[in-house]
């Protein structure tokens, strides 16, 4: 399942202004890759130039997207730890229409390498320099857990993205994640803001999800993303097929809901959106 070369069917590139957004949260199990992968061919569906960079050793959203984290010659850890270009490790995502720099076990050394490496925390930020004109939105998929693979994102990126499961444990992990994101802006990247919300694994029938719902609304106002992205079968069964919910099932509810957010999120940076989001997308909040 390996993808195609990077750049392929790609947009036409000119000078614009990339958005670099580290997707993360953590606590594990809020649909953190699910929304990186998913955002990312939502995105390029609406014409943008889209670079996924996964940023955890586990490898899932590589696998996601239709290449195989086994068979790589080289991967996001030669970017880091190497000086490869981004060029070199880039592949294309399985018919899916944006590029991915892919991640294996490898990068747990890179975990702990790290830690005694001279620029250590700009290593991301330094080598995406080389493409900043390239793309549109680079979107990162951060491990879950707050360790210097996650600082180096939060150094790269322009904005944070939190997906969130409508749980009792919610609120408690998100205090922890936000102190985060604040000591970075403190220290090392002080542009960095919050990019919002996203309610993920939504269950309209379930009581305490609409609670929490509601208290992510009144602590974070409108930062917290209108579009709530459901329980849906074929959002779990695309990554075993290595490709989004869009790609494996476009009329999905799942796939619905992740064109939706995509269209919002272009709507916040004052983008149109070039895929008419289908009607059924209202029901994606209620049933």
């Amino acid at each position: 399942m390996l993808g195609t070369a990077a750049g392929e069917d790609h947009p036409a590139r000119h000078n614009g202004s990339v958005t670099t957004i580290a997707i993360t949260n953590q606590k594990g199990g809020v649909g953190k890759t699910t929304t990186t992968v998913n955002l990312a061919a939502s995105l390029a569906a609406n014409g943008q130039r889209v670079l996924l960079i996964d940023l955890d050793p586990q490898g899932n959203a590589t696998m996601g997207c239709g290449v195989d984290k086994h068979g790589l010659e080289l991967s996001v850890y030669d970017v880091l730890m190497h000086g490869a270009h981004v060029e070199a490790v880039t592949q294309r995502a399985q018919d899916a229409g944006f590029d991915v720099i892919p991640a294996n076990a490898d990068l747990t050394a890179a975990e702990v390498e790290l830690v005694t490496a001279s620029v250590r925390e700009h290593r991301l930020r330094d080598a995406l320099a080389r493409v900043k004109h390239d793309y549109d939105y680079v979107l990162i998929d951060c491990p879950p857990s707050l360790n210097m693979l996650t600082v180096n994102a939060l150094v790269a990126a322009d904005s944070v993205l939190i997906p969130v499961q409508c749980e009792y444990y919610a609120l408690e992990g998100l205090s922890s994640l936000l102190n985060t994101v604040t000591r970075v802006q403190k220290t090392l990247n002080p542009q960095l803001r919050i990019e919002g919300l996203l309610r993920t694994m939504h269950d309209a029938r379930n009581s305490l999800t609409n609670e929490v719902s509601m208290q992510l609304i009144q602590h974070f106002g409108s930062r917290v993303y209108a579009t709530l992205i459901p329980r849906n079968v074929r959002l779990a069964e695309a990554p075993s097929h290595g490709m989004p919910a869009l790609v494996y099932d476009a009329a999905s509810r799942g796939a619905i809901a992740y064109l939706a957010a995509a269209s919002e999120m272009l709507g916040r940076h004052g983008k149109q959106s070039t895929v008419a989001v289908p009607e059924s997308t209202a029901a994606v909040a209620g049933d």
